[in-house]
């Protein structure tokens, strides 16, 4: 593989990806990325010209879709709705770009016969209680709950069955949650992080006892490059890095790390719908592909993100107070 095809590209973990790619390997990238509220040309910022061309457009444009496809040897589909929040709020742009997106992406794949990377969420498979010792596994039967999560799972079924009907030469991932740069400040870390830099208490859904299998966005990204270089093709492999913390640990842990008593926060009105815990077992990537983390201590990786968001204010100021304004009026 010389070029790759990175969807969504400009959000939180694409861009990631994109950056990873670049420092590790010797593939050039094009980035196709509609640019909605969660992605931002300033996170490709400092990559080489030569190296990552950057395409605006919409995953469910099918000519624009085939033309890119002609260009690249490979796929790696990140582009999604991905906020629980805004898919029970509205959940026809989830429909849209996962469901009708995700189509367009495996016809194309299909015509040209590109290797293609399907990148999808634990939350396919729904939850689990805070005082099961179970994990999710390859082999757990999906139970998603929420619109967002609903149409991932629907997007994951249509990958197989393209790999199952068509011989689309496909792969899945489904990961535990990202943390780490370039993250908007709507997502439970860096909208914490942010709040303490900007002198806000930090808000805690609830009681706070929401588990959460943390891994850092870089880790993601060295287990896609090694599922799409040493994956079987029409496997689904479980990313995760062994990171379980409940949401309060969380919040102390960024207080502390930030110079704040423990206790400086604030319990807000839990989300609706709000999934108890979810952990992964990676254990078929790490014993049949030979991955591991580097980030296997939360806090360190923590610690790094909490610098990063510290150093780029410019990135995220600008959507920081239409944020906070959105979470006041729901109060929270």
């Amino acid at each position: 593989m010389s070029r790759l095809l990175v969807t969504g590209g400009a959000g939180f973990i694409g861009s990631n990806f994109v950056h990873h790619v670049i420092g590790h390997t010797d593939h050039d990238v094009t980035v196709l990325d509609a640019l909605t509220y969660a992605g931002n040309r300033d996170s490709l910022e400092g990559l080489p010209a030569d190296r990552v061309t950057f395409v605006e457009g919409d995953i469910t444009d099918a000519s624009l879709v085939d033309e890119l496809f002609g260009q690249v040897d490979a796929v790696v589909h990140y582009a999604a709705e991905s906020h629980n929040d805004n898919s029970l709020h509205d959940p026809r742009p989830f429909l849209d770009t996962n469901i009708v997106g995700t189509y367009t992406l495996l016809e194309a794949a299909r015509r040209h016969g590109r290797r293609f990377h399907h990148i999808s969420t634990d939350e396919v498979y729904g939850d689990l209680e805070l005082d099961d010792p179970a994990r999710f596994t390859e082999e757990t039967p999906y139970n998603p709950s929420s619109p967002y999560s609903s149409t991932k799972a629907g997007s994951d079924l249509l990958v197989r069955a393209w790999v199952r009907s068509f011989g689309v030469a496909a792969t899945i991932s489904n990961c535990s949650n990202n943390y780490g740069p370039y993250q908007h400040v709507e997502k439970f870390i860096p909208r914490q992080i942010t709040n303490v830099i900007r002198g806000i208490r930090p808000k805690l859904y609830g009681a706070g006892e929401n588990v959460r299998d943390w891994i850092h966005a870089d880790d993601h990204s060295s287990a896609v490059l090694t599922i799409l270089d040493r994956g079987r093709i029409g496997e689904t492999y479980l990313i995760g890095a062994d990171g379980e913390q409940n949401n309060k640990e969380v919040v102390e842990l960024i207080l502390e790390l930030m110079g704040q008593p423990r206790d400086a926060y604030d319990h807000v009105v839990d989300r609706a719908g709000h999934d108890l815990r979810y952990a992964i077992d990676s254990s078929k990537l790490r014993d049949e592909l030979g991955w591991t983390p580097a980030f296997g201590d939360f806090p360190s990786g923590l610690a790094r993100t909490i610098e990063w968001y510290r150093d780029n204010e410019d990135w995220w100021a600008p959507s920081k107070q239409a944020t906070e304004a959105f979470y006041s009026s729901k109060g929270q």
